[in-house]
């Protein structure tokens, strides 16, 4: 996705959220310090792990689907993969929910897409450094040599944007976008917001 068109979207959910774009920015630029000495790739060598199928597995994942082409996963869906021994080819994580898993992916294989936006500074100097495995980094807002943007707002539909940019026919397991799960510290409101803001980019804006 060109950052032209996500733009207008982008603007729309911040002012639907309440966000800043200078948290966002704020964030990246910290995300890019905290990571300079990392094993940093770039999107032409992303590319290089995402084929002509993806199978993109979403935080409701429950077990028991096998994976056909690249395997992309995101939240608790990463977990339940490592126990049934798929490692996934690519997480893509906002340093939020388990994320000794992901740090466990990421030392089994796993590029990690690590995202920063303006409510996760804390999580970005608790976790990042932490990642053994190559990195590519993603910000929702102005990308630069360094900090990618391939469209999306929540980690799934993240996900997706980043299959459909390298051209890639997309089977998703595990995402259910019209139920809020119960998680301790996140608010059931908000959590609906994005949702509906991640079914919107998935089904309607960039299908």
């Amino acid at each position: 996705m060109r950052y032209t068109d996500w733009l207008p979207v982008y603007q729309s959910i911040l002012k639907d959220m309440g966000y800043s774009r200078e948290d966002d920015e704020s964030s990246a630029r910290l995300l890019k310090m905290v990571m300079c000495n990392h094993d940093l790739i770039d999107d032409d060598e992303l590319s290089r792990y995402i084929s002509k199928n993806s199978t993109i597995y979403g935080g409701a994942y429950a077990g028991g689907s096998a994976p056909s082409g690249t395997v992309i996963a995101t939240g608790a869906s990463i977990p339940i993969l490592l126990s049934e021994n798929v490692v996934p080819d690519i997480i893509v994580t906002d340093l939020d929910g388990d994320v000794g898993s992901q740090k466990k992916a990421s030392s089994m294989g796993s590029v990690t897409v690590m995202h920063a936006h303006g409510d996760n500074t804390d999580a970005i100097m608790e976790h990042a450094k932490d990642f053994s495995g190559k990195v590519i980094l993603t910000t929702q807002s102005r990308p630069d040599l360094v900090v990618h943007n391939f469209g999306g707002f929540t980690d799934g539909d993240r996900a997706v944007c980043i299959a459909r940019h390298f051209h890639s026919d997309i089977r998703l397991e595990g995402f259910d976008l019209d139920n809020v799960a119960a998680k301790e510290g996140s608010d059931p409101c908000i959590k609906r917001k994005k949702l509906q803001w991640a079914k919107r980019i998935i089904f309607e804006l960039f299908p």
